[in-house]
């Protein structure tokens, strides 16, 4: 297992594990698809860490270090998109792209780590909680557009 950040080889590979969050549609390669492609691979504040296996791409999250000029102004992380291939869950691939989520929030000196998840399952629950996320300091508060 290789846990490393995306390259612009990778679209593919990480569009299709995609398809199993929230049963997302393979995307057609059009221009607007490939600038925001484009504008993720240049962007040093945008993080898509992948855990490949035999060259496949088997688990995913993104990891955005947001600017703040609060708290000594110190940035902080958001995590997004956490997602494992359904054949190879249970095996410890998201906690290994979460831990090197948050290597890159320490390195870039982030006070804090955010994370949201859709789920309700218990399971996925104690996961993040066992990854060392917590529900009970913030109430997080979705608008949908």
């Amino acid at each position: 297992m290789l846990i490393r950040e995306i390259s612009e080889d990778d679209f593919d590979g990480l569009m299709e594990l995609y398809m199993q969050l929230h049963d997302n549609p393979f995307p057609e390669k059009d221009e607007r698809v490939l600038g925001i492609w484009q504008r993720i691979l240049e962007d040093k504040d945008h993080h898509i860490i992948v855990a490949e296996e035999e060259g496949k791409i088997v688990s995913s999250c993104v990891c955005v270090i947001i600017p703040n000029l609060t708290h000594s102004q110190r940035p902080y992380a958001f995590v997004e998109n956490v997602i494992t291939d359904v054949s190879h869950r249970g095996r410890g691939l998201a906690t290994a792209c979460l831990d090197k989520a948050c290597e890159i929030a320490q390195a870039e000196g982030c006070y804090k780590m955010m994370l949201l998840t859709g789920s309700k399952k218990e399971s996925t629950l104690r996961f993040y909680e066992r990854a060392g996320y917590n529900s009970h300091d913030k109430t997080a508060f979705i608008r949908w557009l």
